[in-house]
C-alpha cells in the first residue's frame, strides 16, 4: 500500500521512494515536474519501457550507463544504429541488455522523427495527453493513459502498452500523483500551472 511517510529529515512523501537517497531526489525535484524537452521526454518514454518487469529504481541506478549507451538520447542519432550496435549494445553491462528493448528504443526513435515532423516536437504531442483530474488514489492505468498508448502504438511505437504509458505521464507531469499530503505535491501542482505547452 502506498501511503505517505515523515522520512529521516522529517519531509512527508510518497511511501514508494522509500529511504534510497537517490530514489528520495528523484521523487523529490523530478516525478512529476513537468519537462518539455523533446529529449528527455524520449529518454523518459524508452527508459519506462525498459522498466518492464523491473523495479524503476534498477533503471534510476543504471540511467546514465543508458544515456552513454544512447546517445543521450538524441533520438535523430539513436535512429541511425545499426544492427552491430545493437549487438555492442547487448555485451553492455551498464543497461539491461534485452534485444527486445534496445531494438524498440531504436525502432521509436525513428517514429519519434516521424511525430515531430507531423506535430512540431514530442512536447507539443505528448502533452495534448495531459490529464488534470482530481486526485483519486494510485492507480496503473487510466483513460489518458490507454489512449496514448494506443494512438503511439498505432504510429508504430512499441513497449507502450497503458501502464508503461501512465507511468510516463506521472513522472512527466502529465498528471500529478503525488498523495494528498506529500509535500511535493504542491510543488509540482504549482510548476504544472505554470507551466507552457510547447507549440
Amino acid at each position: 500500500m502506498i501511503e505517505v511517510v515523515r522520512g529521516a529529515d522529517g519531509v512527508r512523501r510518497c511511501s514508494w521512494c522509500g529511504q534510497d537517497e537517490l530514489y528520495v531526489r528523484y521523487h523529490d525535484d523530478e516525478w512529476g515536474m513537468p519537462v518539455g524537452d523533446d529529449r528527455r521526454l524520449f529518454e523518459k518514454i524508452c527508459l519506462e519501457g525498459f522498466q518492464s518487469g523491473l523495479s524503476w529504481l534498477t533503471i534510476l541506478r543504471k540511467r546514465e550507463g543508458f544515456r552513454r549507451a544512447f546517445a543521450d538520447f538524441d533520438f535523430a542519432k539513436v535512429a541511425r544504429f545499426d544492427a552491430r550496435k545493437v549487438e555492442r549494445l547487448l555485451a553492455d553491462a551498464s543497461i539491461v541488455r534485452h534485444r527486445g528493448k534496445i531494438e524498440s528504443t531504436i525502432n521509436n526513435a525513428r517514429r519519434a522523427a516521424e511525430l515531430i515532423d507531423e506535430c512540431g516536437s514530442l512536447a507539443a504531442y505528448f502533452w495534448r495527453f495531459e490529464d488534470r483530474k482530481p486526485f483519486a488514489g494510485i492507480v496503473a492505468t487510466t483513460p489518458k493513459s490507454t489512449e496514448l498508448s494506443k494512438d503511439l502504438k498505432r504510429r508504430g511505437w512499441s513497449f507502450v502498452g497503458p501502464t508503461t504509458a501512465y507511468a510516463f505521464m506521472q513522472a512527466m507531469g502529465l498528471v500529478n500523483d503525488h498523495l494528498p499530503k506529500c509535500a511535493a505535491r504542491s510543488r509540482v501542482a504549482e510548476a504544472r500551472r505554470s507551466f507552457r505547452v510547447p507549440q
